[in-house]
């Protein structure tokens, strides 16, 4: 798809949409799991520890190969659980929390918003993404606010059209129209179109931490971190 064959239109969230915000919501984070798999795969300490695996479950089992592989691959098996681990507990607690009651959290406070995308599809109008700004104090320039951004996803059927950037670009123009001084966001090394696309609308990346809200043990084997970019307006 792309936005020369169809219209879309970016608009505040009305409560009618929620369960397709919820939808897309959902799928946009679990589609990270497998990037998030081959990424963490690929880290010199999983190469090590799988080939040690593979390597004593020759030793230890008599030189057999099946219980070799069994080893080796009952350990990437589990590193793939903690990568869809991470993002399914996170999308549980968010479906408990802002996204259980967006009005409440991104509507009633004027430094506040969520706009969804839609458009016409198949003769009904149907969501395709969405953004969400809540503002806060700025600790670093007193009397003023900053933006941070959340819940920007995409619907898989119109990646690559803009949209993100659409969206992003209406975000933007809140804060600006609220005078807040900055933009701010947090997303996970895994996610690198998120990123390429926020570097590519003028963020610059401030911070790198592990402070999740995940089991220490999960962030070790998932070998993520969170990216913190801001943008100043």
């Amino acid at each position: 798809m792309t936005q020369s064959n169809v219209h879309i239109v970016i608009r505040r969230y009305q409560p009618s949409d929620r369960e397709a915000v919820k939808t897309i919501f959902r799928d946009g984070l679990m589609e990270h799991i497998n990037p998030a798999f081959m990424y963490a795969m690929t880290r010199p300490l999983h190469i090590t520890v799988s080939l040690c695996f593979y390597i004593g479950g020759y030793v230890m089992s008599g030189q057999s190969v099946v219980l070799a592989l069994v080893s080796g691959g009952a350990y990437i098996g589990f590193v793939c659980f903690c990568c869809y681990e991470f993002y399914a507990g996170y999308i549980r607690e968010r479906l408990n929390t802002d996204m259980q009651d967006i009005p409440g959290y991104y509507l009633n406070n004027p430094d506040n918003c969520f706009w969804v995308a839609e458009a016409e599809m198949d003769g009904r109008p149907q969501v395709l993404g969405m953004v969400a700004v809540e503002g806060k104090n700025d600790p670093g320039c007193k009397g003023k606010k900053y933006g941070e951004l959340y819940r920007m996803t995409v619907s898989s059927t119109c990646r690559r059209s803009g949209l993100g950037l659409r969206l992003a670009k209406t975000a933007e123009d809140f804060c600006k129209e609220r005078h807040f001084s900055k933009i701010e966001l947090s997303t996970t090394s895994p996610q690198k179109a998120g990123v390429a696309l926020y570097l590519r609308l003028g963020f610059k990346l401030i911070l790198v931490h592990t402070q999740f809200e995940t089991p220490k043990w999960m962030i070790w084997m998932t070998r993520a971190t969170i990216l913190v970019m801001e943008k100043n307006i």
